[in-house]
């Protein structure tokens, strides 16, 4: 008899797919066909789905039922597993929030969700969290990305709005091509970037964009240490500037336009404020310093002359300024796109239509439109915890309590966490200097996760709720900057006993004393409903949605475009700038901020400033023979999702993630391709698969973020990781006192070939689980005993 197929569909961060299945096994994931450009990401996830990595039962770490809740002393990620029964993880983690809570504080817990998780409105893994820890009493949250922070605090105090907003401000592909002549990319504009957006996407429109781009005429320069920054199909001019000097190119292709009388005067004086203190600095009046073609040529390893040739091509050109956001991941990395954005004012192109500044033109769907339509989201709820971290200083928090810290001009205190609960996200792909996290990570009490996979972020925690993907659960889905509404519909079921999210807080909540409250008394099927009809309201002015159960039937629904931002335009601000202030204390462009003055931070001056990296290539007091470390996004996956699929595992390298290696430096330290090699620095080692290529300039290596971390010795800090993770090379410190955010950027490396270091990997390989026989005498443990019976009495309350 042959199995039963059923074909379902599903949205990802990376596209839109049609799923097979058989007989409750998830056979292949193919693009939707209307989707123009679909990512091959998603035909890695068939055979993950029910891999070896998989988790279908909730676990406990031996060490924390025998001892109970303690710092792990060096254990976590190294003991044995102890399965339970669901309702015996419950009442243990139930237990141990109210006894947290109760001795401690609500600010003694962590509630940590970073991440994409699934691209659904309801089963966003940020959203349960916060929704029930708030309800629990509250948590420690943190703010801004790993992805963007320094961007995320500085230009808010430059131009003003939200956060994000300068991706609104973003001048679109279509105007580009429509009134464009030259796109100067510093950091590049990968097309890999562009094949996921948060929230979901149904078709892939940036390559077709890009290239009308080039169609058009408009000529793209990529300044980059990595060639394949821009796509071929763009023909773009490769400067390969040497990492960590963009500021100074910058500034002198600013120099150069305002000593040849070439800069918009009119637009520096009406619609910016502190040009005239910025530009004392600029020609060297203030520090003796001019900041020319020659200054900079010195810093940046780019002639002279090609930076003056460019400099009079921005100044006479409608020019975009683009800088990605790796640039801002850097020792002073908020310096980057403040100075992008000042050459783009100086230039004359800010504010005129083709023209101006973007930051992470080719990052998500960053070009393709502005604006973007409303859609609901599972209620927060209120935090009754005020205190919070910049989310890049989780280590910092862990291992110094107490101890006071600069933040955006406030002055805080790191609070003592003795219980971290994440759900959504992996710790241990995203943060740097992972041997000093894994030293961190042993001092809670208790670190509670959700994960479908044993990958790190599981294998280094004390109880572990297995959940289901997105493949086994009801859900909608629309991109920040979408204009679809997508069904996801669930392919298979989840295994025997696999829960979601909301199935485990709901079980929690009840516990707690809270469960009507965390429910609404709604399913989950109904919550999925709930919040289409709540962004049916929404859109009601724009557009009339169909019913839910219309759109269930037809699976998708395509909205207008959505409306332009009504505010922080740059082309309102150039038309009449009283008429159109932004939100700055001057209703203007602060190319010397005030504010920034008043912080009295030596890392962030009032105004953009080339700062020398703590380390880097151009540090001419260090004789050794380095290589700068670039830890980009991948192009197999999102980040560490689905490292275990095969899409991304046929990317590896002698089993291993790839490490990209100029030529010249291949053969002078005798590595060839194919070969395994060992990168290392003072704060760790790893293991790669040697890729030569010329794409990457000399003196600098690509090693990809988001390979499972696979330390040779768990627990123990130091050790080889045997996969080829970055982060165990990357440094663990704050881009400035401003921001606080990721400096992974600048991380000097040495690289030789792995004799003697071939250990193999096991990233995809469960922990150690004990025998049927001893785990049924550890859930007899006088902490089971007493959880259960304290669950028992809440039953009896609630």
């Amino acid at each position: 008899m042959a199995a039963e197929s059923t074909h379902t569909t599903t949205v990802t961060h990376w596209g839109s797919y049609s799923v097979l299945s058989e007989s409750g096994r998830v056979i292949s994931l193919e693009p939707s066909p209307g989707d123009r450009a679909p990512s091959s990401i998603g035909s890695g996830m068939a055979s993950a789905h029910r891999d070896q990595a998989r988790i279908t039962q909730p676990m406990i770490r031996e060490g924390w039922l025998i001892d109970g809740p303690c710092p792990a002393g060096g254990r976590r990620g190294r003991d044995r597993f102890v399965p339970v029964p669901h309702d015996m993880a419950i009442a243990l983690v139930a237990a141990e929030i109210d006894r947290v809570r109760h001795e401690f504080g609500n600010s003694a817990i962590y509630a940590g969700s970073y991440g994409w998780a699934s691209a659904g409105r309801f089963h966003h893994a940020k959203s349960q969290i916060r929704r029930f820890m708030g309800m629990a009493g509250g948590y420690v949250d943190s703010v801004n990305t790993y992805s963007a922070g320094a961007l995320e605090v500085i230009m808010p105090h430059i131009i003003g709005g939200s956060p994000l907003s300068m991706s609104t401000r973003c001048p679109t592909y279509d105007e580009i091509a429509d009134g464009g002549e030259l796109v100067v990319s510093f950091g590049g504009m990968a097309r890999k970037n562009a094949q996921i957006c948060q929230g979901g996407i149904a078709d892939h429109t940036v390559p077709e964009l890009q290239d009308r781009c080039r169609r058009a005429g408009v000529r793209f320069v990529n300044v980059s240490p990595v060639r394949s920054d821009t796509d071929d199909s763009l023909h773009a001019e490769w400067l390969p500037i040497r990492p960590g000097s963009d500021v100074a190119l910058m500034l002198a292709l600013a120099h150069e336009i305002v000593v040849a009388g070439r800069h918009d005067t009119d637009f520096l004086a009406r619609c910016c404020v502190g040009f005239d203190t910025f530009a004392d600095y600029l020609l060297g009046h203030s520090d003796g310093v001019p900041k020319d073609s020659q200054w900079a040529s010195k810093l940046t390893e780019i002639d002279a002359a090609t930076i003056r040739t460019l400099a009079t091509a921005i100044a006479t050109a409608r020019t975009v300024i683009n800088v990605s956001w790796s640039l801002q991941r850097m020792h002073h990395g908020e310096q980057a796109h403040w100075m992008g954005l000042v050459l783009s004012a100086i230039s004359g192109s800010l504010g005129r239509r083709g023209g101006g500044f973007a930051a992470g033109l080719g990052t998500l769907q960053i070009g393709v439109r502005r604006g973007s339509h409303p859609k609901a989201a599972l209620p927060h709820g209120t935090n009754s915890v005020l205190r919070f971290i910049p989310v890049a200083r989780i280590a910092d928090m862990l291992l110094h309590p107490g101890t006071s810290f600069e933040y955006n001009g406030q002055s805080l205190q790191y609070p003592d966490i003795r219980m971290i609960y994440w759900a959504g996200g992996n710790p241990f792909h995203h943060h740097q200097d992972l041997h000093r996290l894994v030293r961190a990570w042993q001092r809670p009490d208790t670190i509670v996760v959700h994960e479908p996979w044993w990958n790190a972020n599981a294998k280094f925690a004390d109880i572990v709720f297995p959940v289901a993907t997105s493949l086994e659960r009801q859900d909608f889905a629309s991109g920040t900057s979408d204009t679809t509404l997508s069904a996801m519909y669930p392919a298979v079921d989840p295994p025997l006993g696999v829960l979601t999210d909301y199935e485990i807080f709901t079980d929690l909540a009840q516990l707690l004393g809270f469960g009507d409250q965390f429910t609404e008394s709604r399913t989950a099927g109904a919550w999925v409903r709930e919040l289409y009809e709540r962004t049916s309201a929404g859109l009601a002015p724009i557009v009339t949605l169909p019913s839910f159960e219309e759109f269930w039937r037809q699976g998708q629904v395509t909205l207008p475009e959505p409306p332009e931002p009504p505010d922080g335009s740059f082309t309102l601000l150039r038309e009449d700038p009283e008429a159109n202030p932004l939100q700055t204390p001057s209703g203007k462009i602060e190319i010397t901020s005030g504010t920034l003055a008043s912080f009295g931070y030596d890392d962030c001056p009032a105004h953009p400033t080339w700062m020398e990296p703590c380390e880097w290539l151009g540090d001419s007091s260090d004789e050794r023979q380095l290589f700068h470390l670039i830890s980009n996004q991948p192009s197999r996956r999102l980040h560490s999702q689905y490292d275990n699929g095969s899409y991304s595992r046929a990317g590896k390298v002698a089993g291993r993630e790839p490490v990209q290696i100029n030529p010249i430096d291949a053969e002078q330290r005798g590595i060839y391709s194919g070969a395994t090699v060992r990168l290392w620095n003072a704060r760790g080692s790893c293991l790669a698969g040697a890729m030569i290529t010329d794409d990457v300039r000399p003196g600098v290596v690509v090693l990809a973020t988001g390979a499972w971390f696979d330390p040779e010795t768990p627990g123990i800090a130091g050790s080889l990781d045997r996969h080829g993770n970055p982060n165990v090379l990357t440094a663990d410190f704050g881009t400035s006192l401003l921001a606080q955010a990721s400096a992974s950027g600048t991380t000097l490396v040495d690289i030789e070939l792995a004799d003697g270091f071939s250990a193999p990997t096991h990233a995809f390989e469960p922990p150690a689980v004990v025998s049927d026989r001893e785990a049924i005498q550890l859930r007899q443990t006088p902490l089971v005993a007493s959880a259960i019976g304290r669950a028992s009495e809440m039953t009896g309350e609630t």
